[in-house]
């Protein structure tokens, strides 16, 4: 199964949940859909190069340690926060922050996707 990711308004979501009950009522089988309906401006941000990059390294972990991403992707820390930020928004990952033994907290990422496939569909 894919997480398919459409850039629409709230309309378009509308439009899709209605398709939906309109099977429902009909007694179809109804098959399961993973949609995440995205503003176009985000989608856009979504599909530069270092995001982009970042999802296909995120795919099939189960979580990563921020500091650590920060060195494996050679980004700097604040570039690397708006990006996890965007992808946050959008429920495609989880932070935690959790204890560092002797040194605070820290701050962990867990991917939502697992490694599933990740469809963008955007409609002009």
């Amino acid at each position: 199964m894919s997480v398919e990711m459409k850039s629409g308004t709230i309309s378009d979501f509308f439009a899709s949940a209605k398709a939906t009950a309109k099977e429902i009522d009909e007694a179809k089988k109804i098959t399961t859909k993973n949609i995440i309906w995205i503003e176009p401006e985000d989608m856009i941000n979504l599909l530069k190069p270092e995001r982009a990059r970042l999802v296909r390294y995120l795919r099939g972990k189960k979580r990563i340690v921020f500091s650590e991403l920060v060195k494996v992707m050679h980004r700097n820390s604040m570039s690397l926060n708006r990006d996890i930020s965007l992808l946050l928004k959008y429920n495609l990952v989880r932070i935690i922050m959790e204890k560092n033994p002797g040194h605070g907290l820290r701050k962990v990422i867990e991917p939502m996707f697992g490694t599933q496939k990740l469809e963008f569909k955007v409609e002009v």
